[in-house]
Parts: C-alpha cells; structure tokens; sequence
C-alpha cells in the first residue's frame, strides 16, 4: 500500500478540494434562475448539517469544553468560511461572468498572504511568493484568453463587487484557520454548518416570492444534494485538514486550481474547446504551485509558525 508523506497527502487533498468548488460555482450559475441564492445557500448548508450531525454526535461530549472556551473564534470562521463567502459567492453569480468571477477569485493567493502578515506577523518567503505570482499569472493568462488587450474589455458590475466580498471573507477565512481550537472535525463541521444555517435564514426569508414560485425539477433537487454533500461535507473536511498540515498561504494558493478544473469541466460538460491559452495558464498555475510545494517539502514546515 502507497503511504504518501503528510505534506503531499495534503496538496492532493487541496487539488480535489479545488475540483469540488469548481463544480460548485458551475452548479450554482446553473441553477441561478431556479433557486434565489441565499436559499440555495440554506439548503446547501441544512442538508451538509444534516449529514454531518451524526457523524459528531459521539465527539460532542469530549468537544464540548473546548466550543464553550473557544466560541468566539469558532462562530468568526462560521461566519466568514460557511456563511458569508458562499452568501457573496451565490448573490454574485446571478450578476457577473465566469471570467470576471475567475478573474476575481486569483486575488485569493496574495491576500492571504496579506492577511497573515498583518494579523499574524507571517513574513512569505520568496519561494511562496515566486509560487503565488507564477498561478496568479496562469490564471490570468486563462480568463484573457492569451491576449493581455483583452483586459480593457473587462468590466465591473455589482456581481463582480459581490464576489469581491467572498474573495476578501475566504482570505481572512484560510488565514484565521490557524486559531481553529483542537477539537475533532466533524464537531467542527457540525458547529460552523450550524452558524450557516443560522444565518441562511433571515436571509432567505426575504427570498420568499421567490421561493413560493420555485419549481423542484431534478436539475434543481440533483444540484441542492450536489451542493450540500460534495463542495460542502468532503470539501470542508479535506481544505481544514490540508491547511493544519500545509498552512493557510499554500491551501490558499491552491484557489487558483479552480479556474483550472472550471475550464476542464466546462469542456467535458457543456462541450467548450480548449485552446493553447489554457494549456498554457495550466503550466504556469501547477508550475507555482510545485514551486511552492517544493520550497516547503524541503524545508520540513508548514506556513503557520510567526515569521
């Protein structure tokens, strides 16, 4: 049987984390006209809460203390990891493009670098940093389509500045993980679940019209239970792990494998061509990224400690 080392465990866990989202942001601007975002976020986080429940019930009472000492930093990354990107990332795809969406999400890399260094003092060395530009640049390359001119044609609209706002939460979200109490983590899946829930609610509510006049065909039903089990129970699980092993800069990094698996999936589903511009992105986004895994494998640590 192949044992992987820690570290590469976790960047192959990061890379399906990354194919999971990447579907996710397909299924949502699927479905955008059939279901108002903040219920599809309601019934993404109620069925995900559902599964896990369960499955932490038998931690609950060994975790207990530790929710009760550490709930302010607990109900933080609920709100920001659970309710607020996927509040922005839904409200934003009913607005803008895929590709300003894209476009947007590149940003993620260097704010969490940001973020660590000013919260946490956490200096990137110039490996992290090499690795970060290299996707960013990939990522680029792939929304432009391989021509730089195309930048004048992009434009801003309120989905953009809605995406932004999810782009901002997930940074300061992958960042403050680190303040994540020990506890086990389907408990802590169970908790946050429960904070998106929670504030799904009032949000949905103003959705009603809308919702009254919802269809439930089997698009909408298979993407609810897409949603709540895949991008939201298998992802969570695997991107909280990966950052406790790899530290939050390089699961951030790996955001820039969405655009990546979006424009892979959108080619095997929807019969979109690829073109030389994505193979080329393609190269430069694993090229940084192996860039950064290798500065990190070699030095034996993650980005957590204080630089």
């Amino acid at each position: 049987m192949i044992r992987l080392r820690p570290q590469t465990a976790a960047y192959a866990m990061l890379a399906l984390v990354m194919l999971l989202w990447a579907g996710n942001s397909i299924v949502a601007r699927a479905v955008h006209d059939a279901i108002p975002p903040f219920f599809l976020a309601l019934l993404r986080w109620t069925g995900a809460l559902l599964v896990v429940v369960p499955l932490a019930a038998r931690h609950f009472a060994e975790d207990r203390a530790a929710i009760a000492r550490n709930w302010p930093v607990i109900v933080l990354l609920g709100l920001l990891g659970v309710a607020a990107f996927n509040g922005f990332l839904y409200s934003g795809l009913r607005y803008t493009t895929a590709s300003n969406g894209m476009l947007l999400q590149a940003a993620i890399p260097a704010l969490v670098l940001l973020v660590d260094f000013v919260i946490f003092r956490a200096r990137a060395g110039l490996g992290a940093i090499l690795g970060v530009a290299l996707s960013t640049f990939g990522v680029v390359i792939i929304v432009l389509q391989g021509h730089l001119t195309a930048l004048s044609q992009v434009t801003f609209n309120r989905g953009d500045a809605l995406i932004l706002g999810g782009v901002v939460t997930w940074a300061f979200y992958t960042s403050l993980l680190r303040l994540r109490p020990k506890l086990h983590s389907q408990s802590f899946l169970a908790v946050t679940f429960a904070i998106g829930v929670l504030t799904m609610l009032p949000l949905a509510a103003t959705e009603w019209r809308e919702i009254a006049a919802m269809h439930f065909t089997p698009q909408v039903i298979g993407a609810v239970v897409y949603v709540a089990l895949l991008p939201s129970v298998v992802a969570y699980t695997l991107f909280n792990a990966a950052v406790a092993t790899v530290g939050p800069a390089s699961a951030g990094q790996a955001i820039t494998l969405m655009p990546l698996f979006g424009a892979l999936l959108a080619a095997l589903t929807l019969g979109e061509q690829l073109h030389a511009h994505h193979f080329a992105g393609m190269a430069l986004i694993l090229g940084g990224i192996m860039v950064s895994a290798v500065v990190r494998l070699r030095s034996g640590t993650n980005d957590i400690a204080r630089g």
